[in-house]
C-alpha cells in the first residue's frame, strides 16, 4: 500500500548549515540575506536567530507559504518572503538595497522528495508531476506528447543518461498503448530498459527523473538567470553561496565563478591582464569547494551529492554576460523544446 504524504513525518535537513552560517559571518553588523530557495526553512531560521540580520526568501513552491507564515510570526520586522522563481529576483530587489549575502539551495528540499503525490520519488505510485511550482507543464504531459527525437534529446542531455534511445523507446511503446499515468508505471519502463548491472550506487531511474524533473522546471535556465540575477544584486565584498547537487548545476556554478573572477587566466601570455576587464564579477576564485562532513552525512545521506561553491563580489560595474548563457544552449535549448 502507498503510504500517502501527510502520514509521513516528514524531516528537512539543511544541506551544509553550519557551513553556510560560518561563510555568512554572521557577527557582522545589519546583514540582509536573500535565501532564494526557503524550502524547508532551514537557512532562514538560523540566520534569523541573529538580531543583526533581515533575510529575504523566496520560493517557487506554494507548499512552502505556510512555513514562511509561520516564520513571519514570529520574526516580522526581520523575515519577508515571496512566492517566486529566482530568476525573478529582479522583481523583489533594487539596486538601491542590495544584498550582503544570497543563497541557492538548489535541487530537490527532503520535503518535495516526501509528498509522494508530487511524483519526484521512485516509490510513489501517484500521477507523474514533477513541477516544483510556477511550471507550465507537468512530467505526465512530457512523458505521452513530446516527441520521440525530443524526448530522447531531453533524457540523454539533461540527465546525462546513456540509455536514453532504449528507454525513450519503450516509452513510445507503451504510451501508444495506453497513457502513462503513474510514477510506478515509468518505473518499470525504465526499468525493462536498462541493462541489468547490480553494482551500479544509484538507481537505475535516477537520470531518467532528473531529465524529466529538469526539463518541467526549466531548471539549468533558472540557475543560470539566477546567477546573473544575483550578481546584479550583491553588494562588494557580499558572497553568492550555491550548493548543487548534481554534475550539470556543479559546472555551470564553477564555470561562472571561474571564468568572472579577477584572477581569470589569460589564454595567451602576450594578451593584457584580463584582471580589470569587465565581467570580472568575483575576487580571486580558487576551484575549491566544501562537501558534508562525514557527522552530517550520518545524519542526512541525501546530502552525499553535495557541493558548496561560494564567490565574493567586486566593485566591477555589472554588464550582462552574454557570453555565459552562450555557453550552456546546449541545455536552455532543450529545455525550450516544445511540448
Amino acid at each position: 500500500m502507498n503510504i500517502s504524504t501527510p502520514l509521513l513525518e516528514k524531516k528537512h535537513f539543511p544541506v551544509m548549515l553550519d557551513e553556510v552560517i560560518q561563510i555568512c559571518n554572521s557577527s557582522k553588523k545589519n546583514q540582509l540575506v536573500v535565501d532564494c530557495t526557503f524550502g524547508g526553512g532551514g537557512y532562514s531560521k538560523e540566520l534569523l536567530k541573529f538580531p543583526n540580520i533581515k533575510v529575504v526568501a523566496l520560493d517557487r513552491d506554494k507548499s512552502a507559504i505556510e512555513r514562511a507564515k509561520a516564520l513571519k510570526v514570529k520574526q516580522p520586522k526581520q523575515f519577508t518572503f515571496y512566492n517566486e522563481k529566482f530568476s525573478n529576483l529582479d522583481k523583489i530587489m533594487n539596486t538601491e538595497t542590495k544584498a550582503d549575502i544570497i543563497i541557492f539551495d538548489l535541487g530537490l528540499s527532503t520535503l518535495q522528495l516526501q509528498d509522494y503525490s508530487r511524483g519526484f520519488s521512485f516509490k510513489a505510485n501517484d500521477k507523474i508531476d514533477m513541477q516544483m511550482g510556477l511550471s507550465d507543464i507537468s512530467a505526465e504531459e512530457v512523458i505521452n506528447t513530446l516527441d520521440e527525437k525530443n524526448l530522447g534529446l531531453v533524457i540523454k542531455i539533461l540527465g546525462e543518461e546513456q540509455e536514453a534511445n532504449r528507454i525513450v523507446k519503450n516509452i513510445i511503446k507503451a504510451r501508444q498503448v495506453k497513457k502513462i499515468d503513474t510514477v510506478t508505471e515509468l518505473v518499470k519502463i525504465i526499468e525493462s530498459s536498462k541493462k541489468k548491472n547490480y553494482n551500479k550506487r544509484i538507481n537505475v531511474c535516477t537520470k531518467t527523473f532528473q531529465a524529466l524533473r529538469i526539463f518541467v522546471n526549466k531548471e539549468t535556465s533558472e540557475l543560470i538567470e539566477g546567477l546573473i540575477k544575483a550578481t546584479q544584486f550583491i553588494k562588494p565584498g557580499g558572497k553568492i553561496i550555491i550548493i548543487s547537487f548534481h554534475s550539470i548545476e556543479d559546472k555551470i556554478v564553477k564555470y561562472y565563478f571561474t571564468n568572472h573572477s579577477s584572477n581569470k587566466s589569460n589564454p595567451s601570455r602576450y594578451m593584457p591582464s584580463l584582471s580589470n576587464q569587465k565581467n570580472s564579477f568575483f575576487e580571486k576564485y580558487k576551484n575549491n569547494f566544501l562537501t558534508p562532513s562525514p557527522r552530517e552525512l550520518i545524519k542526512n545521506r541525501a546530502s552525499r551529492s553535495a557541493k558548496l561553491r561560494y564567490a565574493t563580489r567586486t566593485e566591477q560595474e555589472f554588464n550582462y554576460p552574454k557570453e555565459f548563457k552562450e555557453k550552456f544552449r546546449r541545455y536552455t535549448d532543450v529545455e525550450n523544446v516544445n511540448v
